[in-house]
């Protein structure tokens, strides 16, 4: 445990739940976990009891990626923490493909409407319909030339990308034809109890988060986690973006929640301490823009040359695309609040210098 989770509460401490099974975390709301294929292995989804168009029932909020494996630990819950209930709606707060891959999958399985923000529904519905590198979306020789232009030459990892052009597509199959779209301070009615739609952007286009005040109870997907911080990336397909002042604004969304809220994050363990957590999300993007703006202030800085500045441990390369996004996105940061310059030297490359 690192010095920033001994700042934060664990009712369950270790405890989480077996694969395919179900443990109870508030009235009406159940936590289960699915695997992922990578070295962040896992993804919390949630089971809220509900009632829909008089219909009892379960909302699922999120969904785990597009594999066999996956559809069978589902099938298990099915069985066995469902209380021989149907799922009446499938809910995800946005479009990463392990939140929605298999929300195509589990609205036809259960006739179940889906509830999304317009943005993520669309991003979701435009990627998960590209193929072979066609079109827009990430990954293939779009992610090869962005990566390149800012130092990732390497040609060995240039064609593992290039090889990727399927990624999004390959863990998001499909998507549902139709879906009721969710804003921002919308009270969404589930079992009984509002909960409040709570939007957020720099991780994804259009984040929702969902908290229960009668319950004291966040489901706050990626945007709040105890662990590791939220990935803030400027990725090809927006490659003059700046996310991050989006993220770091967006937490500021959470700010009127109790203190004792209890936080259901995407990955890592239920806590409460959420808002000792923004303020330590804060702290370490503060930190890491000091550390950038050092670096670039003894010479040219490419994207590539930063990211062992902010990342000091051996990354594969599904780690490390998404740390040049995370280094690109602190760059852009400072670039577009004047306090770097940037430029494109004869090889091609983007380097930024202290303005």
């Amino acid at each position: 445990m690192n010095p920033n989770e001994h700042q934060l509460q664990y009712p369950w401490g270790d405890v989480q739940p077996e694969p395919g099974k179900a443990q109870a975390v508030a009235d009406g709301v159940k936590w289960i976990r699915m695997p992922l294929p990578f070295a962040l292995d896992h993804i919390n989804l949630w089971l809220l009891r509900d009632e829909l168009n008089g219909r009892q029932g379960w909302t699922i909020v999120d969904c785990g990626i597009a594999r066999d494996e996956v559809k069978a630990l589902w099938e298990r819950v099915f069985e066995q923490e469902l209380d021989g209930l149907p799922v009446l709606r499938v809910l995800v707060t946005h479009m990463h493909p392990d939140h929605v891959g298999l929300a195509h999958w589990l609205c036809e399985r259960w006739n179940a409407e889906l509830w999304m923000t317009m943005t993520d529904f669309m991003v979701a519905s435009l990627w998960s319909s590209r193929r072979g590198g066609d079109g827009v979306g990430p990954g293939g020789q779009s992610a090869v030339d962005h990566f390149a232009r800012h130092g990732l030459v390497d040609p060995a990892s240039q064609e593992q990308i290039r090889q990727r052009a399927n990624y999004y597509p390959g863990l998001v199959p499909a998507m549902p034809t139709r879906y009721t779209r969710i804003l921002h301070g919308d009270q969404v009615r589930i079992g009984g109890r509002d909960w409040r739609v709570i939007v957020g952007y720099g991780h994804a286009p259009e984040h929702a988060s969902l908290y229960a005040p009668d319950l004291r109870v966040l489901i706050s997907g990626d945007m709040v986690l105890p662990r590791i911080s939220t990935n803030v990336s400027v990725f090809d397909y927006e490659p003059d973006a700046n996310p991050l002042p989006l993220y770091l604004r967006s937490l500021d969304g959470y700010a009127d929640l109790a203190e004792d809220t209890l936080v259901l994050p995407s990955h890592g363990r239920p806590f409460k301490g959420l808002h000792a957590r923004i303020a330590q999300q804060h702290e370490h993007h503060r930190d890491r823009l000091a550390e950038v703006l050092e670096a670039c202030a003894q010479g040219p800085k490419s994207t590539s040359d930063i990211v062992p500045v902010l990342f000091k441990r051996k990354l594969d390369l599904h780690q490390l695309t998404f740390a040049m996004g995370e280094a690109l996105a602190h760059l852009h940061a400072l670039y577009f609040e004047g306090k770097l310059k940037r430029a494109q030297d004869a090889d091609g490359i983007v380097r930024f210098t202290a303005a």
